[in-house]
């Protein structure tokens, strides 16, 4: 009985014991956890090169992109070449010199309008035969030639449209001048929505975040646990009770908060310094942003664990990330333009379900049939990408 006792007894003692070991055994995971992240705080802070990624190349980006990139064709210089001049011709080039659109010249023939347009002097030339004011009664109307450059193919029909534009709206006046009205067999009332004066900077800036975004996400920690390799900081860290989840938790929280602060840098500039209307809520955007920034820090943590070079892993960063991001997100070029296969191929990117997020909350608002799929393909991935992280830095531990 008195064994049996001391027995029981020895129990009780070594179950207090494990009761108590549980809490400092917590303690000492949260104590290692609170450190890795200090460490690598004071590494992202000693690192300009990573505060300048976070902070000064939104800015530049954002000012080139803003400033000195449009998709827009303003100010197209246009040569008139008319051969019976009267009213009526003009009364026509008057037009088009009231418009934002275009710059006329006036040129004193054919000869001397197509030398201009092979120097690239002019982008179009538009003919006003002899007969144009005459023909202007007749049931089959006057016709003038318009030959366009189109060296540049998408300026080329921009070109092409306000022209017939600018057509269609001084035959209106003159039809009101004259107290009529013009007859036309269908009469189009045009309604632009979402982005009512047709500005290309509002479409650019707000897909730019997500440039911004994927080179703070995968290309800052894409160098991150190889530089640690070739240190050789990684052994001794290897050398400690760590284990791969802390290690991944540790590098992915302070790059998240560096993420966060060029969002809203790259947010504060596109609402108040380039006016992009921010229909939808701040809260979507901070959703969606954040996922797009787990996936980011993902792709990067996991090329840098498998590589173990930083030249190498940066190289990969840019060609997996960045150029994809750029290419084949729809920021710039639209996707459903595409081949099928290169189609097929974005669903890989997830850059593409950022700039969904981020064309519809700044330009649309809030519409959950485009935000929640595109937040989900965004969850999905980031899930994928740390989780393939965490196995790879699990196997190199062991």
């Amino acid at each position: 009985m008195q064994r049996n006792d001391l027995a029981v007894s020895d129990g009780k003692v070594k179950a207090v014991a494990h009761a108590r070991e549980a809490p400092v055994a917590r303690g000492g995971r949260l104590r290692r956890l609170g450190g890795l992240m200090r460490k690598e705080a004071v590494q992202v802070v000693r690192d300009p090169s990573s505060v300048g990624i976070a902070f000064l190349l939104p800015l530049l980006l954002l000012l080139l992109f803003g400033y000195g990139v449009s998709l827009d064709a303003r100010a197209v210089p246009i040569a008139f070449v008319v051969e019976q001049p009267t009213a009526d011709a003009a009364g026509f080039i008057a037009a088009f010199g009231r418009s934002p659109w275009f710059e006329p010249r006036i040129m004193a023939d054919r000869p001397a309008a197509e030398s201009a347009l092979m120097t690239g002097a002019v982008n179009a030339i538009v003919v006003l035969r002899a007969d144009f004011a005459r023909r202007l009664d007749r049931p089959d109307g006057a016709r003038i030639q318009l030959i366009v450059n189109g060296v540049d193919a998408n300026t080329a029909r921009l070109v092409e449209g306000y022209v017939r534009g600018a057509w269609q709206a001084w035959l209106n006046q003159e039809a009101r001048q004259a107290g009529g009205e013009l007859e036309q067999p269908v009469k189009v009332e045009q309604r632009i929505w979402f982005n009512p004066e047709v500005n290309s900077r509002y479409f650019l800036v707000p897909g730019l975040v997500a440039i911004i975004m994927t080179l703070i996400g995968a290309l800052l920690t894409a160098v991150v646990v190889a530089r640690e390799w070739e240190r050789g900081t990684m052994e001794a860290l290897l050398a400690t009770p760590v284990t791969a989840g802390e290690i991944l938790l540790a590098k992915v929280v302070p790059y998240f908060g560096l993420g966060l602060g060029g969002l809203a840098l790259s947010v504060a500039m596109a609402v108040w310094l380039f006016h992009a209307p921010l229909v939808g809520s701040f809260w979507v955007l901070l959703l969606g942003s954040s996922l797009f920034l787990l996936a980011a820090l993902g792709m990067g943590l996991l090329i840098s664990t498998a590589t173990r070079d930083q030249f190498t892993a940066s190289q990969i960063a840019i060609l997996a990330t960045f150029l994809p991001a750029f290419i084949l997100s729809g920021f710039i070029f639209d996707i459903g333009s595409m081949p099928t296969l290169v189609r097929g191929i974005t669903h890989l990117i997830a850059a593409r379900y950022f700039v969904a997020i981020l064309h519809t909350v700044f330009l649309a608002g809030d519409v959950w049939s485009v935000i929640v799929p595109n937040a989900a393909a965004l969850a999905l991935m980031a899930f994928v990408f740390l989780g393939l992280t965490r196995r790879l830095t699990r196997t190199r531990m062991e």
